[in-house]
């Protein structure tokens, strides 16, 4: 079986890693950081906002189950892509959305979701980026902040799944899509 890796920021990655971790076709989730110059950085350092890390999760899925496309539109509809440098009460620019994206067909998913995004009215932050994967390391997270919300009994408090009205019937690879149905099912 193959595996693939998607690199999402969209605020605090607890929420994030527990929501991706309820999808089928996905593997693991693992919380960490991304951006930034320093090396391994922590938490400490991170949560600062001054470090220019974001929290940020690994996704490693399989791309016969589940598409990239798929992952993208998701990840639009569990946060607010609007919101400059926070998400909810978190505030801070560890807190950015961002997309690491590995190829030009990833990088034209998530240009065709911001798109839909934008014609409805929905006005994605200035600030909201992508970036190359390759240029890019993923540091993982302290193990304490791993699997948070399933050790300790939580539920995401700054993300939900919200249809967004986001649709692949446009999209160019349509058919090539798995589920391409206007809902995601957790």
């Amino acid at each position: 079986m193959v595996s693939a890796f998607a690199y999402f920021a969209a605020g605090c990655f607890w929420g994030v890693e527990f929501l991706f971790e309820k999808l089928d076709g996905v593997k693991t989730v693992e919380s960490g950081y991304m951006g930034g110059a320093s090396k391994n950085p922590s938490y400490k350092q991170v949560s600062t906002g001054r470090s220019g890390h974001l929290e940020a999760v690994k996704i490693e899925y399989d791309p016969a189950a589940i598409s990239y496309a798929e992952l993208v539109k998701f990840l639009f509809e569990i946060h607010d892509p609007a919101q400059v440098d926070r998400q909810g009460p978190d505030v801070g620019p560890q807190y950015a959305s961002r997309i690491w994206w590995s190829s030009d067909e990833e990088r034209q998913d998530i240009e065709f979701f911001v798109r839909q995004l934008e014609g409805k009215g929905v006005k994605v932050a200035t600030t909201y980026k992508t970036h190359r994967a390759q240029d890019h390391t993923f540091w993982p997270a302290e193990e304490y902040h791993q699997n948070y919300y399933e050790g300790n009994g939580h539920t995401p408090y700054c993300h939900a799944h919200k249809d967004k009205g986001l649709s692949f019937d446009s999209h160019p690879r349509r058919s090539l899509l798995k589920g391409t149905d206007t809902d995601t099912e957790l």
